[in-house]
């Protein structure tokens, strides 16, 4: 049975492994720095999104060192950062997450991230199968978790040997920060309807989206547990639909067939499930790119990991989510190109018009509340004009 959420959650994204006008090129780069990325919370901040992605990889600054540094620099935002299992002991990542948390006020999420490039993870110090991969995530987080509920912990697995293992000081949401988790394999989620808070899927098709939330949800239930469920999406929102599709049109422009094949190279290597449905959805070609109405895998093409968009008018990008939200989604986690004036066109032409967990209302904009638009004709404020949806 589909449970509808009647609210939803929407985050956004920081680019900690670089950002541009186009994909593919090193034309319209952006110098991804602390500044920049603090300009991206604070835009998020600010606009009303409940929290930001940091991704995790060699090809990306460190989550954790990231979020330290903008958490005191925003005021509500949420950070969803990455733990790692086999690179880090349970133990000291529990550590970490109650002193992230405590620091930050409760402004903490987690992503249990296993890994999906077996050249990378070499390059790590982890030589493991993808099943073993899974056997050492699912061990991590049994003592991860009673780490940070209080509990003393003595646990000898096939992986992990712990004698004792316990947190002096607590973080601060209780029992610990909500676990997102995504993986598309059998396994992957058997260990998130064991395990995790939140499911999450890149953006496949509605019915392939609707399929995979039943399968973990009928798998949680045989454990007894309840298990929610986020989306990973990019978006490219624009006043009119012809002005969307060519904004997606441009971000690929310097996309040539050499940098595609370069790219589906190294998604072949991968034993990541998630990234094979990925590269299916376009197949290396731009031929049709448009997979479901208003779901675009031009970025896949040529970024692993989330490959598609939702591409359209305001009205058009809050129909694909409400698609979503019947099939179960409650947490859209959104990005754009650039990050920065993206976050600004889906924050104001779409964020506030969703059922939000976290509202955000639209500004009056009278002359003693702020500079919202510029004057016009250096004389009179600007009028409040909300589209009809």
């Amino acid at each position: 049975m589909t449970t509808v959420p009647e609210k939803i959650d929407v985050l956004w994204f920081l680019p900690t492994h670089g950002d541009s006008r186009y994909l593919g090129t090193s034309i319209g780069g952006r110098n991804v720095d602390l500044n920049y990325l603090k300009q991206v919370a604070q835009a998020a901040d600010s606009l009303g999104y409940f929290g930001v992605l940091i991704p995790t990889g060699r090809s990306c600054e460190d989550s954790w060192v990231v979020a330290s540094a903008l958490a005191p620099l925003t005021e509500k935002l949420r950070f969803l950062v990455a733990v790692r299992p086999g690179l880090l002991s349970p133990t000291l990542a529990a550590r970490m997450t109650a002193t992230l948390d405590r620091l930050s006020g409760g402004r903490l999420l987690i992503n249990v991230v296993t890994g999906g490039d077996p050249i990378e993870n070499k390059g790590d110090g982890i030589h493991s199968s993808h099943a073993e991969r899974y056997e050492v995530t699912e061990e991590f987080l049994n003592i991860y978790k009673a780490v940070l509920r209080g509990e003393d912990v003595t646990f000898k697995g096939k992986h992990y040997d712990i004698e004792d293992g316990k947190l002096l000081f607590r973080p601060h949401q209780d029992p610990h920060p909500p676990l997102y988790f995504g993986g598309s394999s059998g396994v992957g989620q058997q260990i998130a309807a064991r395990t995790i808070d939140k499911y999450l899927t890149w953006g496949e098709p509605p019915e392939d989206v609707e399929k995979k939330v039943a399968e973990v949800r009928a798998l949680a239930q045989a454990e007894g547990r309840d298990v929610t469920f986020g989306i990973r999406l990019h978006v490219i929102v624009r006043e009119t639909a012809k002005e969307a599709w060519a904004a997606a049109d441009s971000l690929i422009q310097y996309v040539d067939e050499d940098t595609i094949a370069a790219a589906q190279k190294v998604f072949a290597r991968m034993d990541s499930v998630g990234q094979s449905r990925m590269s299916r959805l376009h197949g290396g070609s731009k031929d049709k790119l448009e997979i479901s109405p208003n779901l675009w895998a031009g970025v896949g093409l040529v970024r692993g990991g989330a490959g598609t968009a939702l591409v359209g008018d305001p009205d058009q990008v809050k129909a694909r989510i409400e698609e979503y939200r019947q099939i179960g989604i409650d947490t859209f986690i959104m990005s754009g190109y650039p990050h920065l004036e993206e976050a600004y066109s889906f924050g104001e032409l779409v964020l506030p018009n969703l059922p939000l967990n976290h509202p955000v209302k639209l500004k009056e904009t009278t002359a003693n509340t702020g500079p919202f638009g510029e004057t016009i004709a250096g004389d009179h404020r600007p009028r409040l004009k909300v589209s009809q949806s």
